[in-house]
Parts: C-alpha cells; sequence; structure tokens
C-alpha cells in the first residue's frame, strides 16, 4: 500500500454524520494542519428515528435527527464557523448492503512507474468490476508486484517491465445509499465522500502496528454489527450483520414477558454476558408487559438475563468467525480483536469474544482526535469519529472513476440525481 494519503487542506471544515439505528450523531472538525490532522469544533448527538437494523424506514423521522443532531454540532461550532453555513459532510452508509473483494490488474511498463500508471490501473480495476446495481465506494491499493516480486508498498519511480496491482474493492447497492444521501441534501448539506463503518471505526480506534500486523475490528451497533480486516497497514475485507444489540433488547422483552423499553432499561442496569455464583440469588424486578408496573412486577434471577443474552452474542461471534473461515481471513488478523459500537460494552462481551474467536480482545475508543468530550469518547463514538479520519486523510481512496467511462463517480452521480429529482 502507499504511504501518498491525500489530505484535506488545512483550515477546512468537515462534519461526519452517522445515521444508526439507535442515535444519529454528527461532529464537526476543522482541519489544523498540512498532513489532515482534525479537531472537533461541534458535538451533537440525538436519539435515532426512522432507522431500523441500520436502514432508513421513515425518511422524514431520519431527516430530522440528522437536522436536530447537526443544529446542536453547529450551535456548539458557532465561533470557529463565525456564521459560514456548514456544507460538506461524510456519511457513513448502512453496512448490511456492501460487497468486499480482493481484486488485481497486470500491466506492461518497461520504464520507472509513475503515478499516472498507479491511477490508471486502479481505474481498470474498478471498471472490470462494474454492476448495474453496486456502485464503489472504497478503492483500497493493498499491496503491487514488479516483475514477479511481491511485497512492494509504493512502486512510483521503481523500473519494471511487468506491474501488478492488488486492491480492495468495496460497493454499496445504489437503492441504500439513496435515503441516506437525501437526508444530508433535506438539510442542505453536500456530501463529500462515504465510508462505511468498520473501516471508519478502525481508523478511529486502531494503533499503526495493528493495521500493520493484522487486526479485526468489529463494530457493535444497536441494528447491525459490522467487521473489517486490516493486514500490512490496510482495510483489505469487511462484511456486516443485521443484528445488534437491539435484538438482545428484543430477546429480554419476549423472554421475560415485558416491554421494549423496560427489557432495554434492564439490560443496561444488570445485562451480562457472564455468569457469577450469585446469578440464582440475586432478583430483578420485571414490570410484565401490560399489567400496571407498580402492582404486577414479577421477578426473575440475574441468571435468566444471561440465559438469553449469551446465546445471542455468542451468535453474532460465530458468524463473524465463520465469515471469515469462509473468506481466508483469519489467519490475517494477527490474533487480534478490536471491538467498538455501543453493544460492546455490555459486561462479559469481551471476554465471550476472546473464547469464541480465540484472540486477544480489547475495546477500542477514538484516538488522536482533539476536542471530543468525555461523553463522546466512548466506543459507541469510534464510528463516528473515523469518520473525520477519512474524510481528512484518505481522500485518495474514494472511487477513481465509474464503469461506464464518465468523469464523475457514480455514487456522486446519486448526489446529482437526488438533488434534481428531490
Amino acid at each position: 500500500m502507499t504511504d501518498n494519503h491525500s489530505y484535506r487542506p488545512q483550515g477546512s471544515v468537515i462534519a461526519a454524520i452517522d445515521i444508526g439505528s439507535a442515535k444519529t450523531a454528527c461532529l464537526i472538525a476543522q482541519v489544523v494542519n498540512d498532513h489532515g490532522k482534525a479537531e472537533v469544533i461541534g458535538i451533537g448527538h440525538v436519539a435515532s428515528a426512522g432507522v431500523k437494523a441500520g436502514i432508513i424506514t421513515d425518511l422524514k423521522a431520519a431527516e430530522q435527527s440528522v437536522k436536530t443532531a447537526v443544529h446542536a454540532a453547529e450551535t456548539m461550532a458557532a465561533k470557529v464557523m463565525q456564521g459560514y453555513p456548514l456544507r460538506d459532510v461524510v456519511m457513513s452508509i448502512p453496512s448490511s448492503y456492501i460487497t468486499s473483494r480482493q481484486s488485481s490488474i497486470h500491466m506492461a511498463i518497461g520504464r520507472d512507474i509513475n503515478r499516472d500508471d498507479i491511477e490508471d490501473a486502479l481505474c481498470q480495476i474498478e471498471e472490470e468490476i462494474h454492476t448495474d446495481t453496486h456502485t464503489i465506494i472504497h478503492t483500497i491499493p493493498t499491496g503491487y508486484t514488479l516483475d514477479g516480486h511481491k511485497g512492494v508498498k509504493n512502486p512510483v519511480g521503481m523500473h519494471a517491465d511487468q506491474l501488478t496491482c492488488n486492491a480492495h474493492i468495496v460497493s454499496a447497492e445504489i437503492t441504500a445509499l439513496q435515503n441516506v444521501i437525501n437526508c444530508a441534501e433535506k438539510n442542505h448539506l453536500d456530501v463529500d465522500c462515504l465510508c462505511i463503518a468498520p473501516y471508519a471505526a478502525g481508523l478511529a480506534a486502531l494503533v499503526d502496528d495493528e493495521m500493520e500486523m493484522g487486526c479485526l475490528v468489529i463494530d457493535m451497533g444497536a441494528g447491525v454489527t459490522s467487521y473489517a480486516v486490516f493486514s500490512q497497514g490496510a482495510m483489505i475485507f469487511a462484511g456486516a450483520l443485521p443484528v445488534g444489540g437491539m435484538h438482545v433488547t428484543g430477546d429480554l422483552a419476549a423472554g421475560l414477558n415485558t416491554s421494549f423499553q423496560d427489557a432495554e432499561r434492564i439490560k443496561v442496569l444488570y445485562g451480562s454476558c457472564a455468569s457469577s455464583m450469585s446469578d440464582e440469588h440475586s432478583l430483578i424486578d420485571v414490570p410484565t408487559l401490560g399489567e400496571d408496573p407498580n402492582i404486577h412486577d414479577h421477578q426473575v434471577p440475574r441468571s435468566t438475563l444471561v440465559s438469553i443474552i449469551r446465546p445471542r452474542m455468542e451468535e453474532v461471534f460465530e458468524l463473524i468467525r465463520g465469515e471469515l473461515d469462509v473468506h481466508g481471513m483469519d489467519p490475517l488478523t494477527g490474533g487480534r480483536v478490536v471491538l467498538t459500537g455501543g453493544a460492546c460494552q455490555l459486561p462479559g462481551v469481551r471476554d465471550l469474544a476472546a473464547l469464541m474467536l480465540n484472540k486477544q480482545v480489547r475495546i477500542g475508543r477514538p484516538m488522536a482526535m482533539a476536542g471530543l468530550a468525555e461523553s463522546t469518547s466512548g466506543p459507541e463514538f469510534a464510528k463516528t469519529a473515523g469518520l473525520l479520519h477519512y474524510a481528512c486523510e484518505r481522500m485518495n481512496e474514494q472511487p477513481h472513476t465509474d464503469e461506464a467511462a464518465n468523469d464523475q463517480p457514480l455514487w456522486q452521480r446519486v448526489v446529482t440525481w437526488v438533488k434534481e429529482n428531490w
């Protein structure tokens, strides 16, 4: 992978918007140096509306959530922005609708390699994997081979007769993007770039050595659990499961015969993936669904909660383990896992992940991002902070061309379409 990242200019302002199943968050940042380092100047987050399992189900409600979160962030950033309206945003996209694949291209060179050769190679890779239903979100170079010699990270300036360029291509369903982009456009915001959730989470939570030696990032959201494998400094695989913290809450509501709201409260206060000796004797009051909670509470031992929560979480890690095995990615994770997202804060999740995946596990939080408040420095904000890292430091990983030889990437033409038709 090359080190020639494309940085956003110093002084520019960019906002990250993450529309999740549980919360909609907005972080506004200003670039403070020539290497894309940014400082958060505005923070806003509200409970999401109109979103289920990471997918927008009520466009008006989702638009209002974005509006409220953005307004709160703009208010906090007012002194720095000095009355200028926020325009450019980077947005996360529904990870359930992505496709991840490795691709390569062989080119005859016969001279010193220049940057145009790399651009041409990446464009050819993008053109080869064209489909009518998906558009490319990320084109990430993962390594080069020169005249049969592998392991070259930056071939620019090197002489070769034959160049092989390897890249990780992430694409997403066009229809899944339209509503996400529309939420921004309806709030008079321009979508500058898009990023998948587990990549953003990894950019925020991983240290350089983890990216280089190999690591699995699992972003455990309310409606979706997404994951990405990093190796030799690049994301090389990504995927998602339509299962998250809300499904655990749903299991509790059904198993305890209580409301979803009460099940969420019980999960947060008493839930765990790990059992203890005292669980059988520790009784928890559970309001009965449809009854007066002050009269008809019933009690269950804490062990009942563990027996409901743990199987669902085991299912998540088992499915991820299966995906890694099918795609041959497990050896490339370096035996390391970093958990992000709100659902990873449930007691016992870290130990369960270590057991199920047979790896070293830690909880990941946003790092190297100045200006984050304590309330937004936990694992549930890693993805949102990572969107800023991506937008400020990795603009060169956006699609280089669309598959119809149009100068404008296809996802950006989706933005244009939304503007013209809504």
